[in-house]
C-alpha cells in the first residue's frame, strides 16, 4: 500500500489516496474523495464524497470536509475548525442541490476553531485566525480575524506578518522575500 492507514480508519472503496499520505486513528474517508500525495490526516477527520485535497495537505484533529470542499497543494486545516456547505440549512429540508463550492487556494493556513461559510475562496497563503468566522472571499496573502473576520493586515508565503513601508513594499524577516502592494492586490517582486 503506497499510503499508510491506521487500523481504526475506515477508507471506502473508491476513495483515491495518494503515495505517502498517512491517515490517522478514527478517520472516515468517502468513496469519491481524492486525497493527494503526502496529506496528513490526524485523528477523527472526515473527508466527505466529491471532496479534493491536493499534494502535502495537512489535515488536525477533529476536522470535517464536506462536499465541495476543494483544498490545493500545500493547505493546512487548524485542530476543530469547521467548512459549512449549505448557507440555510434546516434538519427537514433537503438542499443538498444547493450546496456551494468552497475552494482553499495553493498554501492557505486556517487556524484552530475557525468556521468557512460554504461559497467563499480562501486566497493563496493566506491566514484565517484561530476561531474566525469568514463569511466572505479573502484575498491572497491577506490576514484575517475575528467575527466576522475582516482583513488585519499581510502575510509572507511564510506566514509572517507583512509590515508595508511608505512605498507599500515589505520584506519576510525569515525568507528575505520581497511583496509589493499595488492596487489593494500584495504579490511577492520576482
Amino acid at each position: 500500500m503506497p499510503y499508510q492507514v491506521h487500523p481504526t480508519a475506515i477508507i471506502d472503496p473508491g476513495a483515491q489516496i495518494g503515495e505517502g499520505t498517512r491517515i490517522w486513528h478514527f478517520c472516515h474517508i468517502s468513496p469519491e474523495a481524492v486525497l493527494g500525495a503526502n496529506c496528513v490526516l490526524g485523528q477523527n477527520v472526515f473527508v466527505a464524497n466529491g471532496v479534493v485535497l491536493g499534494n502535502r495537505v495537512k489535515v488536525q484533529n477533529n476536522v470535517s470536509i464536506y462536499t465541495g470542499v476543494t483544498c490545493e497543494d500545500d493547505v493546512f486545516l487548524g485542530p476543530s475548525m469547521v467548512f459549512t456547505n449549505v448557507i440555510n440549512p434546516r434538519s427537514f429540508v433537503e438542499r443538498k442541490q444547493e450546496f456551494r463550492p468552497t475552494l482553499v487556494r495553493h498554501g492557505a493556513s486556517i487556524g484552530a476553531n475557525a468556521t468557512i461559510l460554504c461559497g467563499v475562496t480562501l486566497g493563496r497563503y493566506c491566514m484565517i485566525g484561530a476561531g474566525a468566522v469568514v463569511t466572505k472571499d479573502v484575498p491572497d496573502y491577506a490576514l484575517v480575524v475575528g467575527v466576522p473576520a475582516q482583513q488585519m493586515g499581510w502575510v509572507s508565503r511564510l506566514g509572517h506578518h507583512l509590515v508595508l513601508d511608505e512605498l507599500g513594499t515589505a520584506q519576510c524577516p525569515e525568507s528575505g522575500e520581497e511583496y509589493v502592494l499595488k492596487n489593494g492586490i500584495l504579490n511577492p517582486i520576482s
